[in-house]
């Protein structure tokens, strides 16, 4: 792929970032996460590629556009599977709560993991852990060899996961072995990178979280030099059988990062539409502007690429169109003296 597809891919998660930002602590995940993907849709059209959504959200949240098959990109330049999530953490923006995103990474063809939109079990780590541990281990032994990898007693690792009901036996094994929890309310793909970011203090991520998300984390960890390993967990009979539709032999098998995201370059982009550990949100300044950071990363260069923008809003015919096409959609003070 071309390196200069990386700074066009971050166009398209700013404008998704920008679109969704209004809608903030108003408590209507629904509309954010619809700002959010037709903008995306929109702004990819601009982008040089014959790009094909191979994971998305067009099935589990029933998200309008970016379904999983959907063709994006100008229709010229390289072929090239697509993951996206237009608003990873629709419950974080709908409460106004800290590390949502708009997120894609981009492979080439045959490279990302096709298949369908369900949950996936996963264990994440960082690059001191990378090849070190698996998922198919108990988890009370990946702990111990994790602690002794990185040369620290067990009960002072830091694990992260998702406050959900679902992990209430995971929770009571940590609690047992008595490492430190910290509990996430939403943001998978930020939860996951968090072992590769020192800074974060986090050193393992375990649970459950969409498959969407485990794709995109392991494109990002690619480019960190960590680890993800993620099991699909069909639901029912039907979830298994589009498994096997979609050419998964063995659907519960553990996948690997190669699996996941093959073994070329992939890029990987974010913009922060909330405050997180890694990215700052949008914000809004005078003279109708707003600010992003974004960051951006290639597997192939290991370059991480942190993006502050300063955007015009009124020169920005899409983000505008957006919002007159969508009259329920909160106006920020920029667009509104439009």
């Amino acid at each position: 792929m071309e390196r200069e597809l990386a700074l066009e891919i971050v166009r398209v998660t700013e404008l998704a970032a920008l679109a969704s930002a209004p809608w903030m602590g108003r408590g209507d995940k629904h509309h954010a996460d619809g700002a959010a993907t037709s903008a995306m849709r929109a702004m990819f059209d601009s982008v040089s590629v014959r790009g094909t959504v191979v994971i998305g959200e067009g099935e589990m949240d029933e998200a309008p556009m970016l379904y999983i098959g959907e063709a994006v990109g100008s229709a010229q330049g390289p072929e090239v599977d697509v993951a996206v999530d237009p608003l990873e953490g629709t419950e974080i923006v709908a409460r106004g709560l800290n590390n949502a995103m708009s997120v894609i990474a981009v492979a080439g063809k045959g490279s990302l993991l096709h298949a369908p939109d369900m949950y996936m079990e996963k264990l994440a780590v960082g690059p001191e852990l990378a090849g070190k541990v698996s998922l198919s281990d108990p988890l009370e032994k990946t702990l111990y060899t994790a602690a002794e990898h990185l040369g620290k007693p067990v009960r002072e690792l830091t694990v992260m996961l998702l406050d959900r009901d679902r992990h209430a036996e995971i929770v009571r094994t940590l609690r047992e072995v008595g490492v430190r929890i910290k509990f996430l309310s939403d943001g998978d793909v930020a939860g996951a990178l968090a072992p590769s970011f020192p800074e974060a203090g986090i050193d393992l991520y375990v649970g459950s979280g969409g498959a969407p998300e485990g794709v995109l984390a392991a494109a990002a960890l690619r480019c960190l030099g960590g680890e993800i390993q993620g099991r699909l967990m069909p639901a029912d009979r039907r979830e298994y059988d589009r498994c096997l539709e979609m050419g998964l032999a063995d659907p519960e098998k553990v996948l690997t990062m190669d699996d996941m995201v093959g073994t070329g370059d992939v890029i990987f982009a974010a913009t922060g539409v909330t405050p997180g550990e890694f990215m700052g949100g949008v914000r809004y300044l005078p003279g109708d502007r707003a600010e992003t950071h974004s960051i951006v990363m290639r597997a192939k260069t290991r370059t991480i690429r942190h993006i502050r923008s300063l955007h015009h809003l009124p020169s920005k015919p899409l983000l505008l169109d957006l919002a007159v096409r969508n009259a329920e959609a909160p106006l920020s003070p920029n667009i509104a003296a439009y």
